[in-house]
């Protein structure tokens, strides 16, 4: 998957005006479960790429919320 995740899921749902709401779990490579919830706000760039605006929090077995923007990579 990526860094030091090595299973996980999202699960989720798309609103009318496409803000997404999902929640995610993951086992580490320590064998530690954590789960968390976000809701990420799309923004459409002007050379059509997509830039999400999340905020997200954790649920269980993490402790801290914070903000992340991830961007769609120019092909």
């Amino acid at each position: 998957m990526g860094g030091n995740i090595q299973y996980g899921h999202l699960l989720g749902s798309v609103d009318e005006y496409g803000t997404l709401e999902f929640y995610y779990h993951q086992v580490n490579l320590a064998g530690e479960l954590r789960c968390g919830h976000c809701k990420s706000r799309p923004e459409i760039l002007t050379d059509g790429r997509i830039r999400l605006h999340e905020s997200w929090t954790w649920t269980h077995g993490a402790t801290g919320a914070g903000e992340s923007i991830v961007e769609e990579l120019a092909p």
